[in-house]
């Protein structure tokens, strides 16, 4: 028998599930771990649609949110708008 390869980005299917996977990693996880993540939400999403709707390439896409990888800023927040997301700054208790 042979096993499949996990996929996180098949799980990602809805809104709520989404919003809680990168909510989860932000609180959890490191910046690293995060821009991974918000790669496996794209491609969950289609990432010939997030393309599309930023005005980026697949390839570069792909490339941006794979691990290891530094993207700009810039194309952070292109993605995270596309998908929904928004970063919003709170004070902290400290």
């Amino acid at each position: 028998m042979e096993a499949s390869k996990f996929d996180v980005a098949d799980y990602l299917d809805n809104n709520e599930m989404i919003a809680e996977y990168l909510n989860t990693v932000l609180e959890k996880g490191n910046e690293s771990d995060m821009i991974i993540a918000i790669g496996y939400v794209a491609k969950a999403m289609g990432m010939t649609k997030i393309a599309e709707k930023t005005g980026l390439s697949r390839t570069s896409l792909y490339k941006s949110f794979s691990e290891g990888s530094k993207p700009q800023f810039e194309t952070i927040m292109k993605v995270l708008r596309v998908i929904g997301g928004e970063i919003t700054i709170t004070p902290s208790g400290s």
